[in-house]
């Protein structure tokens, strides 16, 4: 069995449990690259090392992101079209898309050694804005969410939306977010959005913060392609694949659909989403319930 290892090695947690993952990797002989940031840290050139995904390597059986649930979204980029399955250690705070804790880092290496685990395909944004053909043309994928938001004003900007070519609504709001399932409990839940089974096929319309009282989140099917266009009194507005942030020139309109391929999200058999949502919305924790 072959594994990558990818961490931001952000704080202390992070680094012991990255040097925990590979002594119990290499005490059950399974063959492990890791991610050149690491080798550096660990000052150990004997590793077998990668930068991107085109020296990732296709012979890798799992790819292990340790940090929080921002780590793994950074990981898409170096796993791409793939198809490699990932798992998330979590040495963070929420931990919805990282669920494996450090303590059962050896349990869940012997289970994927039998095989004994699942693997959720997660549906992907791809983004493409025309006339725009520089950074967000060579990675223009989302694993949580796609959205837009005003940039150096205080101001609302209107979004106006389409679906399928068909006109929807124009947003007066701070910004708007189109979310996949995955990324229903992260930004969009904060914005009022709900909660969506990963397996639903829908996408989530979220406006942040709408001057409409009578604006609502809307699901729509995951086939279905937003496009976006902003105006602003400002030249330019931000737009967020994930964590990624872009300056976008006003007007410029933006096309959101689902990606030609999933990510393989790997999770142990005792794991299921509903599994995280009760542990950490701490649902059940209530004496009342």
């Amino acid at each position: 069995m072959k594994i990558a290892v990818y961490s931001s090695l952000q704080n202390e947690a992070c680094q012991q449990t990255v040097r925990y993952l590979l002594e119990a990797a290499q005490s059950m002989n399974i063959n492990v690259s890791c991610h050149e940031t690491i080798c550096q840290s660990l000052q150990n050139d004997s590793l077998r090392s990668f930068t991107s995904n085109k020296d990732l390597g296709k012979d890798i059986d799992m790819f292990f992101s340790v940090g929080g649930d921002g780590t793994l979204l950074r990981c898409l980029e170096l796993i791409r079209d793939t198809q490699i399955p990932v798992i998330g250690i979590n040495t963070g705070r929420l931990g919805f898309l990282a669920t494996l804790q450090a303590d059962d880092i050896q349990v869940a290496l012997q289970a994927f050694l039998d095989e004994k685990y699942t693997v959720e395909k997660r549906s992907l944004l791809t983004v493409d804005v025309q006339g725009i053909s520089d950074e967000i043309a060579a990675f223009p994928l989302a694993l949580n969410e796609v959205g837009v938001s005003r940039k150096n004003t205080t101001s609302m900007i209107t979004v106006h939306t389409k679906i399928n070519g068909e006109s929807l609504n124009s947003y007066w709001a701070d910004g708007f977010i189109v979310s996949t399932p995955t990324g229903s409990t992260g930004y969009s839940l904060s914005n009022g959005g709900p909660i969506i089974d990963p397996n639903s096929k829908s996408l989530v319309l979220t406006p942040i913060a709408p001057h409409n009282l009578n604006a609502r989140p809307l699901v729509i099917s995951e086939d279905d392609v937003v496009e976006l266009s902003v105006s602003s009194r400002e030249d330019a507005h931000l737009l967020s694949l994930d964590s990624r942030i872009h300056t976008i020139p006003t007007g410029h309109p933006i096309r959101i659909q689902k990606a030609a391929f999933p990510l393989q999200l790997a999770r142990l058999h005792d794991d299921s989403y509903f599994k995280t949502l009760r542990n950490k919305l701490h649902w059940g924790k209530d004496q009342r319930n």
